[in-house]
C-alpha cells in the first residue's frame, strides 16, 4: 500500500511517499480502507519534534511511529474473525491518538478502540475532521467542566479545535467569544459565536470581561496574562503546553482558585457515538479550508505550518471519495 513515511524529525520535505506492507488485522481487528484524514497541528508537532516533549511520545533521535496522521475516515474491508461490532463495508470514522498511522491506504484497529460509524448526513471528508478536531475540543471543555451558563473564550477560534470548541460550548449552553484574526470573524460568528474578538486589533484581557473557561487552542497566550480575566475558580485550559505550564498545573491544583488545566486527549467511542448524534440532529457541522491528494503532502504541511487555515486541511488518501 502507498503510504507517507518520515523517518526523521525536520521539515515537511522529511515526508515520503512510499510503498509499504498492507496491515492484516488480528482477531480483534478491522483492516480499514481509509478515504480521508486530516493534516492536523499535532501531525506538525510530532514531525517537527516540537515541543521536545514530542520526542518522548514518539522517540528521543528518530520516530519510532514513521507514520504521522491521528485521525481517519473510512469503509472497513475485513475484520478478524472476534470481531463483533463492525461488518465488511460498514463507514467508520476514528481516532488513532499517539499510535498514529492514518497517512496510508490501510491501518488496522482493534474493534473496541475510537471507532465507530460514521454520521450518515457527511462525506468522508467531512467526518474525517471530526476525530482530531471535535475530540480534542470535547476533552479540553469537559475538563474545564463547561456548564450551561458559562462565560467561555476560546483563543485560536477559527482552526481545527476551535470550529469545534464553538459549536460545543454553544450546544452546552455556554455564553461563547471567539478570538481570532480579522479574516475569520465572520466564519466564527456564523458557527455560533455570541462575541468575536479580533486580536490584531484588541487585546481580550483589557475589556474587564471574566470567563469561567479560557481555552487557548494554540498555546499562544499565557496564565499571567489571562488570569486577570479568569473568575476566582475558573479555567485556563491548554490543548498546547510545555514544561513551564505543567509546572504552573501543578501549583494551581495545589493552592486552588483559578486552575490551569492540560493533559493528552482520551479518544473513546462513546466520544464519537456522541459527536455523531449531534451531528445527525443538525447541531455540529465541519469547517474545512482545502483538501488535498496524499502525493501533495508535502504543500499541505507548508499550509497548515503557515498557521492561517480556517478550520481542517483535509488530506484524501481516495480523491474525490463523496461518500
Amino acid at each position: 500500500m502507498k503510504a507517507i513515511v518520515y523517518k526523521k524529525y525536520g521539515p515537511p520535505d522529511v515526508l515520503q511517499l512510499q510503498e509499504v506492507e498492507k496491515p492484516i488485522p488480528l482477531d480483534n481487528e478491522v483492516l480499514i480502507r481509509i478515504h480521508a484524514t486530516t493534516v492536523s497541528s499535532g501531525d506538525l508537532h510530532m514531525r517537527a519534534a516540537d515541543p521536545f516533549l514530542a520526542r518522548l511520545f514518539n522517540g528521543l533521535i528518530r520516530p519510532k511511529r514513521t507514520i504521522l496522521g491521528f485521525d481517519l475516515s473510512g469503509e472497513i474491508e475485513a475484520a478478524g474473525k472476534d470481531v463483533e461490532l463492525f461488518n465488511t463495508g460498514d463507514q467508520v470514522f476514528a481516532s488513532t491518538g499517539e499510535d498514529m498511522g492514518t497517512y496510508a491506504e490501510y491501518i488496522c484497529l482493534p474493534e473496541n478502540g475510537p471507532v465507530a460509524i460514521k454520521p450518515a448526513n457527511m462525506t468522508y471528508e467531512e467526518a474525517a475532521t471530526i476525530p482530531f478536531g471535535a475530540l480534542s475540543a470535547l476533552f479540553f471543555l469537559k475538563k474545564g467542566n463547561i456548564q450551561s451558563g458559562h462565560k467561555v473564550l476560546i483563543y485560536g477560534a477559527s482552526g481545527s479545535v476551535g470550529t469545534a470548541a464553538i459549536q460545543l460550548a454553544r450546544y452546552f449552553g455556554a455564553e461563547v467569544t471567539g478570538v481570532c484574526s480579522t479574516t475569520n470573524i465572520e466564519l466564527v460568528k456564523s458557527l455560533g459565536a455570541d462575541k468575536v474578538i479580533d486580536y490584531t486589533q484588541e487585546d481580550f484581557t483589557t475589556s474587564g470581561q471574566a470567563y469561567d473557561i479560557i481555552f487557548d487552542t494554540l498555546g499562544k497566550t499565557s496564565f499571567s496574562h489571562c488570569k486577570c480575566s479568569l473568575k476566582q475558580n475558573g479555567s485556563y485550559v491548554l490543548s498546547v503546553f510545555g514544561l513551564v505550564q505543567m509546572f504552573q498545573m501543578l501549583r494551581t491544583s495545589i493552592i486552588g482558585g483559578r486552575q490551569v488545566l492540560g493533559g493528552v486527549t482520551k479518544e473513546r467511542a462513546v466520544d464519537l457515538i456522541f459527536l455523531r448524534k449531534i451531528i445527525e440532529e443538525g447541531k455540529f457541522k465541519s469547517v474545512i479550508d482545502r483538501c488535498y491528494p496524499l502525493e501533495k503532502i508535502t504543500e499541505a504541511h507548508r499550509y497548515v505550518e503557515k498557521g492561517h487555515k480556517k478550520g481542517n486541511v483535509i488530506l484524501a488518501v481516495i480523491p474525490g471519495s463523496a461518500r
